[in-house]
């Protein structure tokens, strides 16, 4: 089979997260550059190469303090580590429609394995005439295991910022 190649349409592509604050709300955020390839063997997403990169100065929660607190020494660093990758090691079809994405994820200077879950959205010709596809990426990390380890002890107990980390992702790709 043939290799074809394919890259993220951005208008069409969300990286986003979730975190605990205070112990019971979560805060919603997102990067905003970003950049990812898929190589496959023909329209078989099994087995895929991918490749992901986002600029760690391009998050927003919507708030300018909180976003700016995020990029310091005391979460991102992003003067020190600039941007965060994920290099793709499995690709695995589980079900019709569901795969497991295994890859290494680099943040904060650190490199660790990750597991997530991926909703295949099937494939499709837009109105221009380009084959596209799309996935749903869900997942959990610990913050702490990349060294973002800020903190602050609540009054009541508890912590102001939870370790887990939801991913909620949404990528379209445009096949080359």
């Amino acid at each position: 089979m043939s290799t074809t190649k394919w890259v993220i349409d951005p208008s069409h592509s969300e990286i986003g997260f979730k975190v605990k604050h205070m112990m019971f709300t979560n805060v919603s955020g997102s990067f905003q550059k970003f950049d990812a390839y898929i190589e496959t063997n023909g329209d078989n997403f099994e087995n895929a190469k991918m490749e992901f990169t986002a600029e760690v100065d391009s998050i927003t929660t919507g708030s300018a303090d909180r976003d700016a607190h995020l990029l310091s020494a005391d979460f991102f660093d992003a003067a020190e580590f600039p941007q965060l990758t994920f290099s793709a090691t499995s690709f695995t079809k589980e079900d019709e429609g569901e795969y497991t994405l295994k890859g290494d994820l680099t943040l904060h200077g650190v490199t660790k394995p990750v597991k997530l879950d991926v909703e295949f959205g099937g494939l499709a010709k837009d109105p221009w005439g380009n084959t596209k596809t799309g996935f749903s990426i869900t997942g959990k990390i610990n913050r702490k295991d990349w060294g973002l380890n800020w903190n602050s002890a609540l009054e009541a107990g508890g912590v102001l910022v939870g370790e887990e980390v939801k991913l909620a992702i949404e990528l379209q790709f445009i096949q080359q």
